[in-house]
């Protein structure tokens, strides 16, 4: 079994990326360092409303949210052979989705993340299936209440489906490529009755959840 699901590498001249951002993802060889790379990115809070930015827009402004980070994150790997391939990730009205960049390695998946908070982060390639995967952010996907508000996974969404100057160089808003993604057929986590039995944070986890990496300042 192969050590990674290969593809053909993207070159940064086909991306039209330049120089100075084509050299800062290519010292990113290993999922890990991708991960250390996007999250010492400041969070963008989206003080000035919401923002879906490339790849080319978070490098310059130094701040991304989850789908954001994922371009990065998918952008890096394809430079380096892997296939450029989110997953969304869907929750109940209470709640936000996240989205993050998946990559594989000896048959099992894992995943980068961007995320201020302590749970929705990096994931080892351990995970058989995309479901295991999924389910492993479903204790810490919680509300500002405290309740457990996963409730569905996108299949793998290739982002070699859409030309890079819609994710990667745009500099306006990707929100067309969040929307395809988010439209992308999903896969139920938990049936309506375990929804309703669903557990909430206590008291401890609440506190623990109240961490960022990076707060609003």
């Amino acid at each position: 079994m192969p050590a990674r699901a290969r593809t053909a590498a993207a070159r940064p001249r086909d991306l039209e990326l330049t120089s100075r951002e084509a050299a800062q993802l290519l010292r990113l060889t290993t999922p890990h360092a991708v991960q250390r790379f996007i999250s010492a990115i400041p969070a963008n809070h989206e003080l000035d409303g919401e923002t879906a930015y490339s790849v080319r827009q978070v490098l310059r402004q130094r701040r991304a949210h989850c789908i954001e980070g994922a371009f990065v994150a998918a952008c890096a790997l394809w430079l380096h052979g892997d296939p450029p391939l989110l997953m969304h990730l869907d929750c109940a009205r209470s709640d936000a989705p996240h989205v993050i960049a998946l990559f594989r390695r000896r048959g099992c998946w894992g995943a980068i993340s961007k995320s201020n908070s302590v749970g929705l982060r990096y994931r080892d390639p351990v995970y058989r299936t995309l479901r295991e995967l999924a389910l492993s952010y479903f204790h810490e996907y919680c509300d500002r209440r405290g309740a457990r508000t996963l409730r569905s996974y996108s299949r793998p969404f290739d982002l070699r489906r859409i030309a890079p100057a819609e994710w990667v160089t745009s500099l306006g808003s990707c929100a067309s490529v969040d929307a395809r993604l988010a439209a992308a057929p999903h896969f139920p986590l938990v049936s309506g009755a375990q929804a309703r039995a669903l557990s909430r944070r206590d008291a401890f986890e609440r506190r623990v959840g109240q961490l960022a990496e990076h707060p609003r300042r």
